[in-house]
């Protein structure tokens, strides 16, 4: 992944500047900052949230140029967010969560729940693993997770670090963003 010359404005902030980023194929990457300093910005304009033209600069993904318009766009290629706000719907069971939009899931992320459970009946740690089901089953190869632990207990966050080490080894690549330099 590069990511050349990105800038980005909302009316007169400049949230971005002339902002450069080089990943290989298979790392594990993390973004750390402050907050406010641009970090969910920069993967908001990668994963599509933020379509191509309302920002500057380019994208290339194994050294194609990426324009975005929105987020299946990216989904595509492989490239998968899962934002710190869980996108998922508590009424459904876990598999038809997975499985919403996007009928061609497989694997499991070590979940031993039954899969007609509710999300309302599942933990936040829990809840991760199946935003991080949903991406396997789009055949991810750019995970990114934004502050993925910032809701989660040591025990939780452990796990879903592990298991982004284990996807490592199969190689997807990550992108992580955190405040918290024990993780990173």
């Amino acid at each position: 992944l590069e990511m050349n010359h990105i800038t980005k404005t909302f009316g007169s902030l400049k949230a971005l500047d002339d902002v450069n980023l080089k990943i290989k194929a298979g790392e594990i990457h993390a973004l750390v900052g402050e907050n406010g300093a641009g970090k969910s910005t920069l993967m908001n304009i990668l994963s599509g949230v933020y379509p191509h033209g309302s920002y500057t600069g380019e994208i290339l993904f194994k050294e194609k140029e990426c324009r975005f318009k929105d987020i299946r766009d990216s989904e595509k290629l492989g490239i998968v967010i899962i934002h710190q706000e869980l996108a998922l719907i508590p009424y459904l069971s876990i598999a038809e969560n997975i499985f919403l939009g996007n009928e061609r899931a497989k694997g499991t992320v070590g979940l031993t729940e039954d899969p007609t459970t509710l999300i309302s009946n599942l933990g936040v740690g829990k809840q991760q693993l199946i935003e991080i089901s949903k991406a396997l089953s789009k055949d991810v190869k750019l995970l990114i997770l934004d502050e993925p632990t910032a809701a989660l207990n040591d025990e939780d966050s452990d796990k879903l670090l592990n298991l982004i080490l284990e996807l490592k080894e199969k190689g997807v690549t990550s992108i992580l963003i955190s405040h918290k330099l024990n993780e990173v």
